[in-house]
């Protein structure tokens, strides 16, 4: 029955559109990141996809399709930047009913009882001329651990920005390792993260 429950097609193809959008994206400067100061607003245009492999290949692949939160860029110290990101998992979507039922249920997220997934930024550090590692604290279940993540800026022009972000997690931490080891304890964002300046 688990092993039915986990047995999903291969991904469509959203993944390759995601990357040549990333590639699409013009270049920042070297002082973009200064230069994008300002607090920002996560806009309903972003995209929050994650992946979970499957030993022989495969996997299950999804998004959230409802989200909220906020990031406060420092120009003048990037340390002093913080992040704030609030996942809604009733939103989920596999491209099957039954995955996403699965998905919503006590056996992984719990939305009945836990209905937000919340990131807190603790401490910022540049990484690159455009990119930054982020480690925060990410609370699912009712449990907390601490996550990190990598973001690197797509765009920046007028009052938007775009990040492409992405970072790992143990399921296993938070009560979600159901399926383990035919599935990875490991869930895999990508993320495209656009702001407009508040």
């Amino acid at each position: 029955m688990m092993r039915d429950l986990f047995r999903v097609r291969p991904a469509a193809a959203i993944w390759p559109v995601l990357a040549s959008l990333a590639a699409w994206a013009p270049p920042a400067s070297a002082d973009a990141l200064s230069e994008a100061a300002g607090r920002y607003r996560i806009d309903k245009t972003s995209s929050i996809r994650f992946s979970v492999d499957q030993a022989g290949g495969g996997g299950i692949r999804g998004s959230f399709g409802a989200y909220s939160g906020a990031f406060r860029i420092d120009g003048q110290d990037i340390a002093k930047s913080s992040v704030t990101i609030t996942l809604y998992p009733k939103s989920v979507h596999a491209n099957e009913a039954r995955m996403e039922n699965f998905l919503r249920s006590d056996a992984v997220f719990d939305v009945a009882n836990h209905p937000e997934i919340t990131f807190r930024s603790t401490a910022v550090k540049r990484i690159g001329e455009d990119a930054a590692r982020i480690d925060g604290v990410l609370t699912a279940r009712g449990k907390a651990r601490k996550a990190q993540f990598d973001a690197t800026l797509r765009r920046l022009s007028g009052g938007s920005i775009s990040f492409h972000v992405t970072g790992s997690i143990y399921r296993s931490p938070y009560g979600m390792d159901v399926g383990t080891p035919i599935y990875s304890n490991v869930v895999q964002f990508d993320m495209v993260l656009n702001g407009t300046r508040r």
